[in-house]
C-alpha cells in the first residue's frame, strides 16, 4: 500500500491487538514524560511562548492556558522532549511519538474530534510513517537532522487524515511539511547541549501548520520522502514499526543508557559504592563520545552527557529525574566521578550502530583492580521489551508525586478506554495544570 492510501485507508479495526495495547502504552508514557517535563525552565519558556505568539483557544498540555493548535504542538513537543525519557526507534536515530503526540492531539481539538478509537488509530498510522520517514531521510541525504524533520511529515499526515483532505490537499500537506520542516542538525546539539534538544516540538509546530495550510489551499512541492520508491515502505501495513520502538528507564540520552546499565551492573555484581571508583573508562559507537559533559550547568547538558549519569547511576544506583534537574546537578561526589571518566571510540560499537548501541565499561578501584563488563545493549529495547508492569511503575512514578496519585489513575484508566469512551474524559486530565508551587520548585 503507499503511504499516501495508508493515511486514509487505515481503520481501527484493521489494528492488531498488540498494535492497539502498544499505541495505549506509548501514550501513558508520553504523557509521564509531558508531566516530568513540565517542571523544567525550557516547558515554562515555551509554554509561555507558545500562549503569548500563537494565540488560540486551545488547552495546552498540564498547564492550563490556551493557544492555537500549532502553539499547543510546540509547546506539547518541546515539553516532552525537555525530559529526555520517551520512546524511540533504533533504525531512525531518533523518535517519533514526543512530537506526534501533541500534534494528534492538537489536531483532534482543532478539527472537533474525539473518537477514541480514530484517535489511537491515528497514533498507529502516525508512528508507522514516522518511522520509516526518519530511516528514508538519512538514507537520502548524508546529514544527520533531529527527529523534528521526519515528525513534521507524519504530523502534517494526522492532519490530513483528521481533515479528511482529498489526495491533492493530503500531498499539499506532506509536501509543506517536509519543506519547512526542521532539518536540525543533531550533532550540533549533541556537541552544545542547549534548549533546541531534538527538534520535536519544531516538528509539530510545522506538521500541524502544514496541515492547516493545505487544508485552506495553500500548495507545497512534492514530498520526496513521501513519493520516492523506498524498501521501507514496502511492508506498510504488514510489519507494524510501533511494536518496535525502544523505551527509555532513564531520562538521558539513549546513547548515555548502555553506559549507565554497564555500569549498574559492575555495581551490583561486585558489589561497588561510588567510593570505591578511582577511574572509569566507556568504549561505545562514535556518537555516543560526544555526549561529552562532565560538569553540567543545566538538565540540558546532564541529560546529553554520558559521564554524568553514569556517575549517578554508580554513586546512587539509579538515574531519576530529580538526579539530572537544574539544582542537582553539583553533588561534588558526582562530579568527582564524572571528570574520572573517559570515552573511547570502538569499531564494534561503531559497525553497530544504529540499530545496536553498545556499550563497554571499565572501572578501576581506588585499590587498583580493573573492572570490566560485557559489550552492554541499553534496557527495554523492542528485543527485549519492558514488562507492562514496569512501564505503568514508571509513568506513576513520574505522574504520582507532581499530580497526585488520584488524576495519574484517572488518566490511565482514560487511556485505557479511550476506544469506548473517547477522548472526553481524558482532556480535561491532560490540560489541567500541574501547581504552580511544585512547577516552581522543580524548575528552580
Amino acid at each position: 500500500m503507499k503511504p499516501s492510501e495508508f493515511i486514509h485507508a487505515l481503520r481501527f479495526d484493521d489494528l492488531p491487538e498488540p498494535v492497539v495495547a502498544q499505541a495505549k502504552l506509548c501514550l501513558l508514557d508520553l504523557i509521564g514524560i509531558a508531566i516530568g517535563g513540565r517542571t523544567t525552565r525550557l516547558s515554562d519558556m515555551i509554554c509561555a511562548h507558545a500562549h503569548s505568539q500563537f494565540a488560540g483557544l486551545q488547552p495546552m498540555l498540564f498547564d492550563g492556558r490556551t493557544a492555537s493548535a500549532t502553539g499547543v504542538a510546540l509547546a506539547g513537543g518541546m515539553t516532552i522532549d525537555a525530559l529526555d525519557g520517551h520512546d524511540g526507534y533504533n533504525p531512525a536515530k531518533g523518535h517519533v511519538g514526543c512530537g506526534l503526540f501533541p500534534a494528534a492531539f492538537a489536531l483532534a481539538v482543532e478539527a472537533g474530534q474525539s473518537d477514541g478509537r480514530e484517535f489511537l488509530t491515528t497514533i498507529a498510522m502516525g508512528y508507522e510513517l514516522g518511522s520509516r520517514l526518519g530511516v528514508i531521510l538519512h538514507d537520502t541525504t548524508p546529514d544527520y537532522h533531529t527527529s523534528g524533520a521526519w515528525i513534521a511529515v507524519a504530523a502534517a499526515a494526522t492532519g490530513a487524515r483528521v481533515f479528511n483532505m482529498d489526495a491533492d490537499q493530503t500531498a499539499h500537506a506532506l509536501g509543506i511539511a517536509e519543506y519547512h520542516g526542521p532539518r536540525s542538525q543533531m550533532m550540533r546539539c549533541i556537541d552544545h547541549p542547549t534548549m533546541l534538544k531534538d527538534g520535536s516540538g519544531w516538528g509539530a509546530m510545522a506538521g500541524v501548520s502544514a496541515a492547516i495550510l493545505a487544508r485552506d489551499g495553500f500548495t507545497g512541492a512534492p514530498a520526496l520522502t513521501m513519493v520516492d520508491p523506498h524498501s521501507m515502505w514496502s511492508d506498510l501495513s504488514d510489519n507494524w514499526l510501533i511494536t518496535q520502538q525502544y523505551f527509555k528507564p532513564y531520562p538521558v540520552c539513549r546513547w548515555a543508557q548502555g553506559p549507565v546499565e554497564a555500569a549498574l551492573q559492575l555495581r551490583c555484581e561486585h558489589d561497588l559504592t561510588g567510593d570505591d571508583v578511582a577511574a572509569i573508562k566507556v568504549a561505545s559507537f562514535h556518537e555516543a563520545t560526544r555526549l561529552a559533559t562532565a560538569e553540567p550547568k543545566t538538565t540540558e547538558e546532564a541529560q546529553y552527557s554520558t559521564s554524568f549519569p553514569v556517575a549517578v547511576a554508580l554513586a546512587r544506583g539509579a538515574v531519576g529525574p530529580a538526579d539530572i534537574a537544574d539544582d542537582a546537578l553539583s553533588d561534588p561526589e558526582i562530579l568527582r566521578l564524572s571528570r574520572a571518566l573517559t570515552m573511547a571510540e570502538d569499531d564494534y560499537a561503531n559497525s553497530h550502530f544504529p540499530v545496536d548501541r553498545f556499550a563497554r565499561v571499565t572501572i578501576t578501584t581506588r585499590d587498583g583492580k580493573e573492572l570490566a563488563s560485557d559489550w552492554v545493549q541499553p534496557k527495554w529495547d523492542h528485543r527485549a521489551p519492558p514488562r507492562e508492569a514496569e512501564l505503568r511503575a514508571k509513568f506513576h512514578d513520574l505522574a504520582d508525586p507532581l499530580i497526585g496519585a488520584a488524576r495519574a489513575h484517572a488518566i490511565e484508566n482514560a487511556i485505557e478506554s479511550l476506544a469506548d469512551d473517547g477522548l472526553e474524559p481524558l482532556m480535561p486530565l491532560i490540560t489541567q495544570p500541574i501547581s504552580s508551587a511544585t512547577t516552581s520548585a522543580r524548575s528552580a
